[in-house]
């Protein structure tokens, strides 16, 4: 008679193990299909393992208080051919030990009993084989999911992070990275090439790692800044484009603070000041100094505060006054050219507004029913969607967007 095989269930999408804490059935007992067999505690709650179908319970290969993971073996059932055939389970049979012995290089005897086996029917005639059915884990599972507590407290004492791990394949079940993983993946650094990190590319990936637990959003749209360059073109002491655009995003923060607010349990934090950070590339790094009350001072007032900062922080000389406490970054990814980019908002912020390179394109003029030439530049928003939704988001842009239409307001 087929013994099917009872596997840990995949629990939830964050779920890589369960701890057994009692069996409901005893071993000799009669148990119908999708009856709760056992019972598991997850880190999120107490669930039931079923039956895979009905019949006798003939071996428990787990323990209680011992943790499995997703895809192991837990037990066996014992069923009719008619009941395996039923359930579409039929040919399914615990691994023998001539199979352990057959198995592949790599593949457990615990993979093998999970997968489950089958008894492989002659092929059909197109030549095709049957798929598997009955797979206890997701066929697009994604690996390194589920880190156990040894492998935290390994990655803990060389200073690891879990996205330091992201390009490592799990072996075990479900893709779960082993510690036999981690380690030969440390010996394989032996064979590369390596260099120290600075302290500021450290400092970059640890606040671009926090900001990245939040779900990050962007919308964006061209922007027409020819009259941004005309301005530009009739002032004394010219400002660059991203000071135009930060003064242009403190404007419209300021008419609506709750837009660039945080969001701390179920509350939002309004801003107390509308400062605004501007992207500084720096050497092996960026940095953001800050504008304070960047709504309250006019354009012109803030080009000498601004080429300041720029100064000082390219040569990392930023005072402490210029640093942290701002709402929100503008980022001026243009001036390397490029026409379209996501960049990803400070930990402590919501918003973050990129500005994409100028080119001249044909624009539909409905007052001269004609194309004309027209500088445009994409601008994009990226922000926390927590706080803020895409309609929002959008009409904050559009805001933006009509403040540089009329750069003299600024």
């Amino acid at each position: 008679m087929p013994r099917i095989p009872i596997v840990m269930p995949q629990l939830g999408e964050s779920i890589a193990e369960a701890t057994i804490i009692a069996f409901n059935v005893s071993i000799g007992d009669e148990v119908e299909c999708d009856q709760d067999a056992l019972e598991v505690e997850t880190q999120k709650a107490v669930m039931g393992v079923t039956s895979p179908c009905s019949g006798r319970v003939v071996e428990w290969s787990a323990q209680i208080q011992e943790s499995y993971a997703v895809g192991e073996i837990l037990g066996f059932v014992e069923c009719t051919v008619e009941e395996a055939h039923r359930l579409g389970l039929d040919g399914v049979i615990a691994p023998s030990s001539a199979m352990r012995e057959s198995l592949p290089h790599g593949f457990s005897p615990a993979d093998a009993a999970a997968a489950p086996f089958l008894q492989s029917p002659p092929l059909s005639t197109t030549g095709v084989a049957p798929t598997l059915r009955g797979l206890p884990v997701p066929a697009h599972a994604s690996g390194a999911s589920f880190l156990s507590p040894r492998l935290k407290a390994r990655m803990a004492e060389l200073g690891l992070h879990a996205a330091d791990l992201a390009g490592i394949a799990g072996s075990g079940a479900a893709g779960r990275l082993t510690i036999e993983d981690f380690e030969k993946f440390l010996s394989q650094l032996d064979d590369q090439q390596l260099s120290q990190a600075s302290s500021m590319r450290v400092a970059v990936a640890d606040a671009m790692r926090r900001s990245w637990t939040r779900p990050i959003a962007t919308v964006g749209m061209p922007v027409v800044i020819d009259p941004l360059l005309a301005h530009r073109k009739l002032t004394t002491t010219k400002a660059g484009p991203a000071l135009y655009g930060l003064r242009a995003l403190a404007i419209a923060l300021g008419e609506n603070s709750a837009l660039a607010g945080r969001l701390i349990g179920d509350k939002i934090v309004h801003p107390r000041s509308i400062d605004v950070g501007f992207a500084v590339e720096a050497e092996d790094g960026v940095l953001v100094p800050v504008l304070r009350h960047a709504d309250r001072t006019p354009l012109n007032a803030l080009v000498v505060r601004y080429n300041e900062l720029v100064d000082l922080a390219r040569r990392r000389r930023l005072p402490a006054d210029a640093t942290g406490g701002s709402i929100a970054t503008v980022t001026n990814f243009g001036s390397f050219g490029l026409e379209w980019a996501t960049p990803i908002p400070l930990p402590e912020q919501t918003l973050v507004l990129g500005m994409g390179a100028g080119r001249i394109v044909p624009r539909w003029d409905a007052k001269t029913s004609q194309f004309l030439p027209a500088t445009e530049a994409h601008f994009t928003l990226s922000f926390d969607h927590r706080v803020l939704d895409g309609g929002g988001a959008g009409r904050l842009l559009v805001r933006i967007a009509e403040l540089l239409s009329t750069p003299e307001s600024l």
